[in-house]
């Protein structure tokens, strides 16, 4: 008999839902080798699926486009960090509730990554993504959208008018620019590890400045 408050474990996916996550994990890593190593625009779906043996149309069924596939692993990264920020405590200061939402997420996202793609991958699609114009204009709009996205989850915790008030978007940025610093220095290192990725954005997080470290909410009014 089940006693009050047994915790179940989350049912294990279906044969069915295996195969269908199998088979979108090979299209990516295929997706990803073939950018890496032809290049984004001298690579074509047919191109893809071929690599694994599929067909045009499951390619699709599974991707809206290359450019989904190029950015699949960045956009899981995005939404550990958007949904850890989510959950941060109320007291929590701005800058403490982003720091601790990018380095509390580090963990899911290394698992991820890990579990999709081989880490030297990753980094040599990444350098695609700077390389290719295409990909660098979308990454560049998604950064923007996140940022915004982050920002106004900020001004609500903090009860504030975004639109009056530009510190949610100011520290975001600056959390951002120290993270885009921190990935440059990381992929340039001897230790490739997420962890060693954690530590560096753990130090640079921590020299953002106490300006920014303050409680935001205004005081009671006399």
């Amino acid at each position: 008999m089940e006693t009050v408050g047994t915790v179940r474990a989350a049912p294990r996916p279906g044969l069915r839902e295996r195969k269908k996550r199998a088979t979108r994990d090979a299209l990516l890593r295929a997706a990803l080798e073939l950018f890496a190593t032809r290049g984004y625009e001298a690579t074509t779906v047919d191109d893809i699926a071929a690599a694994v043996d599929v067909s045009q149309r499951t390619f699709f069924r599974y991707f809206a486009s290359k450019e989904e596939a190029a950015f699949f692993v960045p956009r899981l990264a995005e939404s550990h960090v958007v949904a850890a920020l989510r959950a941060r405590p109320a007291a929590e200061t701005p800058l403490e509730a982003l720091r601790r939402a990018v380095l509390d997420s580090w963990d899911a996202i290394g698992a991820d990554i890990e579990r999709l793609v081989p880490i030297d991958l990753h980094l040599r699609v990444y350098r695609v993504i700077e390389s290719t114009p295409a990909l660098l204009a979308a990454h560049l709009r998604r950064a923007a959208e996140l940022e915004e996205e982050l920002a106004r989850i900020i001004a609500e915790r903090e009860g504030l008018d975004i639109d009056r008030d530009p510190r949610p978007r100011i520290l975001v940025a600056v959390v951002g620019g120290v993270i885009r610093v921190t990935e440059r220095i990381w992929s340039a290192s001897g230790d490739l590890s997420m962890e060693a990725m954690r530590e560096l954005a753990r130090t640079y997080l921590d020299q953002a400045g106490p300006a920014l470290a303050g409680n935001w909410r205004p005081g009671p009014t006399p």
